[in-house]
């Protein structure tokens, strides 16, 4: 991450609500994934001293760089939601669902004559309706233990009618829990409206049977038959726990993205939830520039032109906060590019909606989670730049230019322009130069070349606010001179480093002038004067390679081929060429004492 996470601002951030966590590593690996009732309370946790955590989730509390949440309505979507991430990423330090198993589903036969009512541990394309997955396998199998008493649904595998009447009927229909179609002991119509109001149950009508299941309860109760009023009251339990609203996965297989959106100031989140195969997997937010004076619906429209212009994955689905304009137009560009019909849906109400506002109130979250990191943002660049142009008495400081020279012994001399903007590194506009008029080690002369170069090239169309050289009183009466003598009046500072080449302060008008460590603009000049060398170094490695190596041997007068490689096989490197004595050189395989002298004088005298 490019700013440092600060844990402890994060920590004070984070709602007292359910929902996911991730952790991530330095490489931005996500190295572990949980659920919580309250997000700010076990997330805080990790960062406490707390015994009896285990060695693995103490060695993974050390590699935490930073984390992210996802907000959920309750614990069940927090948990089902977990175990999906968990599937996707494949975190190296959870423990909790290592076995890989998924979360059973409800099952309900619908595409048979006389449909059946099944656990299932996968949800497949078979007709088939299912429910779930639900995050307790007892309480899905008590629910199915339920729905049995209460419509008498066969859980068998005969085929019917085409086996009806062959063999007795079961023990389930000795218990009366089930009708009896095997045996033709229910008609067909009334078995079918039997499975519609179970259908309805399972899709949320569930407060009738709740109601009845209560008064059966009271009334044992009230008999002294505590024993069978416990059951009752287990399997109301059970029917809670399963029937518990559950948004963030549905029993359809939709491919689905769920967009909404948070906007503050002249800020907008958008929060995309990813529903594939009728599973929620996971979300993504992006920020959106936008005036002040967008619609909700052209920030929506030209979101979605942008983000499904350039993802390789299409839903044939996407439910929006906000319609679009040209919504017609999109779903026809959409459906050509997913190869099938796309639909987009801006719901008012329903469970829809209700994905809708799930997806809005984690914007939200992100929005005022980052708006105090755009602001920190905001004052560690264009903020520095303010404060540099009021330190210097200058309008702006927008446009900082910033030069550096590198070279080995005056060898394949480089130099670096860097350019920030408003604080920022502008990376298309940074230039190299390979120096063509300088020998040896002057880094004034070379200096002078490339500040000449770069401010009569015509390719140059914007002037910089102030020019930062890497140095102090020397290297700005350079820059000064080559200004002057072009007739260009543009404002030069030297960032002065101290004996341990740090950043120091600037060199400006004659005085040096110092600022505090810890301030914007100390920062700012430091990351401006640490990319100038950087950016420098890395193309002076670039030219120093193999074939530039030779080049410099092959300027001295009587070293050819052979003697440039009897030289390198001896010294190894250029530097101890450079640094050997006559006799030293003479030493050498094939190396004559004029020969010698040359290589001595070559690399001597460009050094005086």
């Amino acid at each position: 991450m490019e700013e440092r996470f600060d844990v402890k601002e994060e920590l004070k951030k984070l709602p007292e609500q359910p929902g996911v966590y991730l952790m991530h590593a330095d490489s931005d690996e996500i190295i572990y994934v949980g659920k919580a009732v309250n997000l700010k309370r076990r997330v805080s946790s990790y960062f406490r001293k707390v015994n009896n955590r285990g060695p693995k989730i103490e060695k993974m509390i050390t590699l935490i760089s930073y984390f992210e949440y996802i907000v959920t309505d309750s614990e069940l979507e927090a948990l089902v939601l977990e175990n999906n991430l968990i599937k996707e990423h494949h975190p190296k330090y959870n423990t909790m669902l290592k076995d890989d198993k998924s979360y059973p589903f409800m099952k309900v036969t619908v595409q048979e004559e006389y449909p059946r009512v099944l656990f299932a541990r996968q949800m497949k394309r078979d007709g088939a309706k299912y429910f779930g997955p639900y995050t307790s396998a007892a309480a899905v199998k008590d629910t199915i233990e339920l729905v049995k008493k209460l419509y008498g649904l066969r859980t068998c595998s005969k085929q019917l009618p085409k086996e009806q009447g062959v063999g007795r009927p079961c023990l389930y229909y000795q218990m009366k829990q089930c009708a009896g179609p095997c045996q033709g002991y229910i008609s067909r119509e009334e078995y079918g409206k039997r499975v519609e109001r179970l259908l309805g149950f399972l899709n949320g009508d569930h407060k009738k049977v709740i109601a009845e299941l209560t008064a059966k309860m009271k009334e044992k109760a009230a008999a002294y038959e505590f024993e069978e009023a416990a059951e009752y009251r287990d399997l109301i339990e059970s029917v809670r726990h399963v029937t518990g609203s559950q948004r963030a996965v549905k029993n359809g297989g939709v491919d689905r993205d769920v967009i909404a959106m948070a906007r503050k100031e002249d800020e907008t989140v958008v929060s995309v939830f990813f529903v594939r195969d009728g599973k929620l997997l996971g979300r993504e937010h992006f920020h959106m520039e936008q005036s002040g004076r967008d619609t909700g619906s052209q920030i929506m429209e030209a979101f979605i032109k942008q983000y499904y212009g350039g993802t390789p994955f299409v839903p044939n689905e996407l439910l929006t906060e906000f319609a679009v304009e040209e919504q017609v137009l999109i779903e026809q560009w959409l459906s050509e590019r997913r190869g099938g019909r796309v639909h987009i849906i801006t719901p008012v109400k329903g469970e829809k909606s209700k994905m809708i506002d799930l997806a809005r109130e984690n914007a939200m979250v992100v929005l005022n989670r980052d708006l105090d990191k755009l602001k920190r943002e905001e004052a560690r660049t264009a903020g520095a730049a303010r404060e540099l142009a009021a330190m210097l008495g200058l309008p702006l400081a927008d446009r900082l230019e910033a030069y550096d020279i590198s070279n080995t012994s005056g060898y394949q001399a480089v130099a670096s322009m860097v350019v920030f903007e408003k604080g920022r590194p502008r990376k298309n506009a940074y230039r190299k130069f390979k120096l063509k008029t300088v020998s040896g080690p002057d880094d004034y002369k070379s200096m002078e070349e490339v500040l000449t170069r770069r401010f009569t090239d015509e390719r140059f169309e914007v002037l910089p606010d102030v020019i930062m050289m890497d140095g102090g009183r020397g290297q700005v009466n350079v820059a000064l001179r080559v200004l002057d003598e072009l007739g260009l009046s543009i404002p030069v500072c030297g960032m002065v480093k101290d004996d341990n080449h740090r950043t120091r302060g600037l060199y400006f008008q004659n005085e040096e002038i110092t600022f505090p460590k810890n301030s914007e603009v100390f920062g700012m000049i430091t990351r401006l004067q640490d990319e100038a060398h950087r950016f420098a170094i890395t193309y002076h490695k670039l030219l120093r390679g193999k074939e530039q190596v030779k080049s410099i041997l092959d300027d001295i007068p009587g070293v050819g081929p052979a003697r440039r490689k009897v030289l390198m096989q001896h010294f190894k490197e250029i530097g101890r060429i450079r640094e050997a004595s006559v006799e030293e050189l003479m030493q050498v395989k094939g190396i004559p004492e004029k020969t010698a002298r040359d290589i001595f004088s070559f690399f001597h005298e460009k050094s005086d």
